[in-house]
């Protein structure tokens, strides 16, 4: 099959596009292409459960919105995300916010209490509204018991968020499950700690597994979104291994396989661990996920709506 030259117009969709991505069927374009039709087919099927991992700063970076509405579009059923990106989703349902960076020196920032993630800042001013308001919340949960997993954690604090925008509120909402297994690893765990040190509650991982692995069991297939790569992205494979692994994915990732890290790894590396069925239908694009996952998913939108 010959490589087809990419062809643009006035006025073409984004969907048109990212068609054009597809029949040149090779490079980054190829991959785009083959990941929306892979995504396409996941959101479509009735039979597929889709999880998704967030790993990175996608949540400050402005994918906020987006997280949110594949929730409450009901295009996917379960999340895995690190710690950061539920903390950084609170700064601002709790009505801080993320600013640009402007190229200012570090140590200026660190001086005026803000803090720098690539070219976003975020204010020491923001994280003091975040601490005084999760206490609060930490403190109506633990009111009612002492025992709880992370994942029943965030659906009682997305439950108690009054934002529209919030993916960790639509979540709850939406009774799509959220699992954090690096949670102490942000500044929702840093609080948590603090938390427990005058009160006796405890947050159980381990329980997340008994729920999880029903949800797997349960399904007849599983597909998965992976943006970004590491805890994220082994969490979401490896909760599948116990059914010999995902029947669709597809992963965004700017890290590269040389070094042998998880988050650079092909997906087909998945299948010889059964993380990835043998068969199954996957898609690798290397590049920036802020750039990427909204061109896929908008053009992922406009072919099931014109169906």
């Amino acid at each position: 099959m010959k490589v087809n030259p990419i062809n643009i117009s006035n006025c073409m969709k984004v969907s048109d596009l990212v068609d054009e991505f597809d029949r040149s069927g090779v490079l980054g374009a190829g991959r785009v292409g083959r990941a929306c039709n892979i995504l396409t087919d996941m959101i479509q099927d009735d039979d597929m459960k889709v999880f998704m991992s967030l790993g990175g700063p996608l949540i400050p970076g402005g994918m906020r919105n987006i997280v949110t509405k594949m929730i409450e579009n009901r295009h996917v059923d379960l999340i895995v995300s690190s710690g950061a990106n539920i903390t950084h989703d609170l700064v601002e349902a709790f009505g801080g916010s993320h600013y640009r960076h402007e190229g200012r020196d570090d140590e200026e920032l660190n001086e005026e209490g803000i803090g720098r993630i690539a070219d976003i800042n975020v204010g020491s001013d923001d994280f003091t509204i975040f601490e005084t308001e999760i206490i609060k919340i930490f403190e109506k949960i633990s009111s009612e018991r002492n025992h709880i997993s992370i994942q029943e954690l965030l659906y009682e604090i997305g439950l108690m968020v009054d934002d529209e925008n919030s993916f960790v509120a639509a979540a709850a909402k939406n009774n799509v499950p959220i699992f954090a297994p690096g949670l102490i690893d942000s500044m929702m765990g840093l609080q948590l700690w603090i938390f427990n040190q005058d009160h006796d509650f405890v947050v159980d991982a381990v329980a997340d597994m008994h729920y999880l692995s029903d949800i797997v069991f349960e399904a007849e297939k599983v597909g998965a979104i992976l943006l970004g790569g590491g805890l994220t992205k082994h969490y979401t494979l490896a909760s599948n291994v116990i059914k010999g692994g995902l029947d669709a994915a597809i992963q965004i990732t700017m890290d590269r396989p040389e070094a042998g890290s998880l988050g650079g790894a092909p997906l087909e590396e998945a299948k010889s661990w059964a993380k990835a069925r043998c068969g199954s239908s996957l898609a690798s694009v290397v590049g920036d996920v802020t750039v990427i996952f909204p061109l896929i998913y908008a053009a992922c939108l406009d072919r099931i709506s014109s169906d």
